[in-house]
């Protein structure tokens, strides 16, 4: 545990005397109009934007004053500009985007002023090649052709940096990147028009499932390269396994582990926030049901956001939770 992630606990320890004097004051609100949020999610089909319809059903049957409206993008990087430029409220990404968003790291050319509300899930990340295929490690994908994710999301950002590490983009074979969503990325590994794929999701994810019925796969392990991203990035990024039967899999492959934010503008009101928070708890089975598998949403693990720093709504609504 890192020692921020020490200070923020014992800060969600602390006021509990404010806590009453917050949830009142929520109280006084809710005969107040209908809040509407837009939350930036990602592209049809994908993960994100399953979690965003799931969230705005199940806002909209838990009796609360939110309407949350899903809006369809190229996911994490595409998200973090739209709070920042105020054309959404909420949205989902990944961690590493996350704080290169609040640190002004590129893709970011400044600092922007975002929030996190939790942290949901992790992703698992993947590099799948054909089983019959000659590619048996990173390395030898030097000179093929290798679909990084659609341009505007966090997994082409992880995919950039793992290519990175693995001397892969200025070599004298460099990789042959093909920006290309989750879709049409299994559509191309198929017919194959492109050698790999990369993809960082929930396990398992039904697209790729459903591709390892077709066709035989393999997984490349990724975790030899989790210390290089860490010592550059930070502690973002960890050592997670694919687990044995997931596509098929007979034996667990190690990979690369990277957290989901559920983010926010900071002007979101506290109280529309808390009550968000209610209703992410309480549903997180459905909300995760077609995400990832095998998960337990807990404050414990929602708090840990690493630099991005917690809305203050939601701090209050971990201290009602905690005490």
């Amino acid at each position: 545990m890192t020692s921020a992630e020490v200070s923020r606990r014992r800060a969600l320890r602390t006021g509990l005397g404010g806590v009453a004097a917050t949830l009142l004051s929520g109280c006084a609100e809710d005969s107040g109009p209908v809040r509407r949020l837009r939350c930036a999610t990602g592209p049809r089909g994908g993960p994100y934007n399953a979690f965003g319809r799931a969230l705005a059903g199940a806002v909209a049957a838990s009796g609360q004053r939110l309407e949350i409206v899903p809006v369809g993008t190229a996911a994490s990087v595409d998200n973090l500009r739209r709070l920042d430029d105020g054309s959404a409220e909420l949205a989902l990404a990944m961690a590493d985007a996350s704080e290169d968003a609040v640190l002004g790291r590129a893709p970011f050319s400044r600092p922007a002023k975002v929030t996190a509300l939790a942290r949901v899930y992790v992703n698992y990340a993947h590099l799948v090649v054909p089983a019959e295929g000659p590619v048996r490690s990173v390395k030898e994908l030097a000179g093929r052709r290798v679909a990084t994710g659609s341009a505007g999301s966090g997994g082409n950002v992880l995919a950039g940096r793992l290519l990175q590490a693995a001397g892969l983009t200025g070599s004298r074979s460099p990789v042959q990147e093909r920006r290309l969503g989750l879709a049409d990325s299994v559509d191309a590994l198929r017919e194959g028009r492109v050698d790999a794929l990369m993809w960082s999701g929930g396990v398992p994810t039904p697209a790729l499932t459903a591709l390892a019925r077709e066709l035989p796969l393999r997984f490349l392990p990724l975790d030899g390269f989790v210390s290089a991203l860490r010592e550059r990035y930070g502690p973002v990024y960890t050592a997670v396994t694919l687990p044995s039967g997931a596509y098929g899999l007979k034996e667990p492959v190690a990979t690369i582990g990277v957290g989901n934010y559920l983010m926010a503008r900071a002007d979101v009101p506290g109280p529309a926030v808390r009550e968000l928070l209610q209703v992410v708890f309480d549903r997180w089975q459905l909300l995760l049901r077609g995400v990832t598998a095998g998960v337990r949403l807990e404050p414990r693990f929602a708090i840990s956001t690493g630099r991005v720093p917690l809305h203050p709504g939601a701090e209050a609504y971990y201290r009602s939770v905690y005490g």
